[in-house]
């Protein structure tokens, strides 16, 4: 009997828990980081603060760049191979950097790091992709982020943790740890999910027909872009929050505990999500969250003039806006794989790319904006919800909350 007629061994709770720990490693590489960016500047002698936000910019571009590799060789080798090995050598690139003697060669380390850990959350889409399909899959991508989501509000907290007991360098052997006890469970647990007659050689002919596919799908492209752009304004908050927390409201105990009530808005968002989305619609819910983003990011606008900004207001609002990511996240990002069931390797691999890259792009924009109040990431927020909204008003040819069929999207194979 083949692997892909085996029985699926996991239950749905175990396969849930499992993908979202895997992509939660990349969330717990960059979150883990923000507490220690004063210590780190210290003992390196980085002289510009801003700069320590390329700690996070560097590693997510380079993670942008290795979804190209990703993807491609999981649709030639299978998922289960690549996967394995991404895991292992994002721990090690994370020890890399733990041992790092100057600023550089942590950059340098932290690219590295990105890029092997692309494949983390560009397979783990891939595998969900290869059983699931439109609305269920939007639903079981909203429970995995809920799961996911547990990392951005504890990896705050375990970095200062490291911190008061050990250098800022421990961090590092903290994520090597939790890589290698995912990849130990999945190790074991996890089987091959691609089909053998939807792999795909290793051609530059065939991988630029999958990615020009990707390319000239308008649905794809919209929405594909239009969570690169939520995403972006995210990541602009990434970049920003420790000097925001820590400069702007000189709040840096507050600083975990305000991280995690974001982070758990995303999570509820999602939970949310996950029980709605089959009954109304991704198209619907994610729509509806997009209109909420642009209204809230209007009226941080107006906080961020206030002298001075209370703590307790820009929280609640940012943590709000968040949630509204969360409703767009799992939605857009299932929407946009719709059209692409025999390539889902490659179309995963490019979207991810280009949303990664995009929002990366946008993120390092608006926290080099800094300037020691909110407004910048404020008008990041409500300019990047104009133009995601532009862009899927486009992907719908200008109609908002349908629910087209999804007939045929799944493949015509039963679940492995």
């Amino acid at each position: 009997m083949s692997a892909e007629t085996k029985p699926f061994p996991m239950r749905d709770r175990e396969f849930v828990a499992l993908m979202a720990s895997i992509m939660a490693l990349n969330a717990l590489a960059i979150d883990a980081m923000l507490p220690a960016f004063p210590a780190i500047r210290a003992a390196l002698h980085v002289t510009n603060p801003n700069n320590m936000q390329y700690m996070i910019s560097t590693y997510m571009m380079a993670n942008a760049v290795g979804s190209l590799v990703a993807g491609p060789l999981s649709d030639r080798f299978g998922r289960r191979p690549m996967l394995l090995l991404s895991i292992a050598f994002s721990a090690i690139g994370g020890l890399a950097s733990g041992i790092s003697p100057t600023y550089e060669i942590l950059l340098t380390m932290r690219a590295v790091h990105g890029f092997f850990a692309a494949g983390l959350g560009v397979l783990a889409v891939s595998v969900i992709r290869d059983r699931f399909a439109g609305d269920q899959m939007a639903r079981l991508m909203s429970l995995i982020i809920i799961v996911f989501m547990l990392v951005p509000v504890l990896a705050p907290s375990i970095g200062q943790l490291v911190l008061e007991v050990a250098s800022w360098r421990k961090i590092f052997h903290v994520l090597a740890v939790a890589a290698a006890m995912v990849f130990t469970w999945a190790w074991f647990r996890l089987p091959e999910t691609l089909h053998a007659e939807y792999r795909q050689p290793i051609a530059i002919p065939t991988i630029a027909r999958n990615w020009l596919s990707c390319l000239t799908d308008r649905q794809g492209v919209g929405y594909m872009l239009g969570a690169s752009l939520m995403m972006g304004g995210m990541f602009g908050f990434l970049n920003s929050s420790q000097q925001i927390f820590y400069d702007v409201f000189h709040a840096a105990d507050v600083f975990p505990i305000a991280f995690a009530c974001v982070a758990g808005s995303m999570g509820l968002a999602n939970f949310s999500n996950s029980r709605i989305v089959e009954r109304f619609g991704a198209r619907r819910v994610s729509h509806t969250a997009l209109l909420g983003f642009i209204t809230l990011s209007l009226l941080q606008l107006l906080a961020s003039r206030l002298h001075p900004e209370p703590l307790v207001l820009f929280v609640a609002l940012v943590a709000i806006n968040m949630g509204m990511v969360g409703f767009t996240g799992s939605n857009f990002g299932s929407i946009a794989m719709e059209p692409f069931g025999r390539i889902a390797g490659s179309a995963a691999s490019f979207q991810s790319f280009a949303r990664m890259a995009l929002a990366t792009a946008i993120g390092a924009m608006t926290g080099q904006r800094f300037d020691g109040t909110t407004g910048p990431l404020a008008q990041g927020f409500f300019v990047t919800g104009l133009i995601a909204l532009g862009f899927i008003l486009w992907a719908e040819k200008g109609k908002l909350f349908t629910r087209p069929r999804l007939a045929g999207l799944r493949p015509n194979h039963p679940t492995p």
